[in-house]
């Protein structure tokens, strides 16, 4: 029985309830949700054929710690899933138990103690607080402004250097405090949007003040005026390392540091999304890092926009 209202609480009735309010407060696009309503299901079909339950109709208080572990051991070994993609489902799973706790369908949250499946992946390296100091004060030495801006919208959007190039004015909105950028040709030529900070916002603002009316491309060549090519875009990052004492850094550094910082605030898919990786598996490296040590990613949010 629910330890607070003394009901029952079915499962696929907690489900429906949190996926509702993912879609009203989360801002979640429909593939989104899509996405978390399947993972839900696989668990809750798991569940129903499990002879641990021996019922039908699954209630999630009676769901703890021990089940989440059978599932996850079920994943890995009878349905011989990928590491990404059960932890991807226990990411799912743990933001739906931690929010049945905080609503107090549930007395309290079993998937705390659940530890992810080990990956042999390498995560990307994660650029110190100290590292992302230095590289912001080198910005200001010596480039012009639509070098800074280029460099600024590099670290808090964690965009590719053939997205930025094809940038066009039409792509950024702007608001008092907030943005948002339109990425409409990413590398799987799909769309996305990105929020913009209000370090973003100022930035762009006083830039595309300057800009030429009429300019095709947001940040155009300095020397032809047309489109900003990869390369050259490549040699101010490398020349701003440099500057930093960062050698060896490079844009792809800078894409996963906004990988880190943001998966601190925004959950899995979503992360995914801002990111353009259509399989959010991809996206686990970043959740993954920053639960395998939370003192220390505690310590360092301080120091990230």
């Amino acid at each position: 029985m629910d330890k607070v209202s003394g009901m029952p609480v079915h499962g696929e009735m907690v489900v429906q309830e949190f996926i509702h309010m993912l879609t009203i407060q989360a801002k979640l696009t429909p593939k989104t949700l899509k996405e978390y309503a399947s993972d839900l299901k696989h668990f809750l079909e798991w569940c129903k054929e499990s002879t641990a339950f021996g019922e039908k109709d699954i209630r999630i208080e009676n769901i703890n710690t021990s089940t989440l572990m059978s599932y996850r051991d079920y994943s890995q070994n009878v349905l011989q899933l990928k590491p990404a993609t059960i932890n991807r489902r226990l990411i799912t799973l743990k933001r739906l138990f931690k929010w049945a706790a905080a609503e107090s369908k549930i007395s309290s949250d079993p998937s705390k103690p659940l530890k992810f499946i080990p990956e042999d992946k390498v995560s990307p390296r994660r650029m110190t607080p100290r590292e992302e100091e230095a590289f912001l004060s080198a910005i200001e030495q010596g480039n012009s402004l639509r070098d800074q801006t280029i460099l600024i919208l590099m670290f808090h959007t964690g965009l590719r250097t053939m997205e930025v190039c094809n940038l066009e004015p039409v792509d950024i909105e702007l608001g008092k405090r907030s943005g948002q950028l339109t990425v409409r040709a990413d590398k799987r030529n799909g769309q996305r949007r990105i929020p913009l900070n209000t370090v973003c916002v100022t930035m762009l603002r006083k830039y595309m003040e300057s800009l030429s009316p009429g300019s095709p491309y947001l940040f155009p060549s300095e020397k032809t005026n047309d489109r900003l090519t990869e390369r050259a875009l490549r040699h101010l990052i490398k020349k701003v390392m440099t500057v930093a004492g960062l050698e060896g850094l490079s844009s792809h550094d800078l894409r996963h540091r906004f990988g880190y910082a943001m998966a601190e605030r925004v959950p899995l898919h979503r992360l995914a999304e801002m990111m353009g990786h259509t399989n959010p598996d991809r996206t686990m490296i970043y959740v993954k890092e920053l639960n395998a040590n939370p003192v220390e990613q505690e310590k360092e949010s301080h120091h990230l926009d």
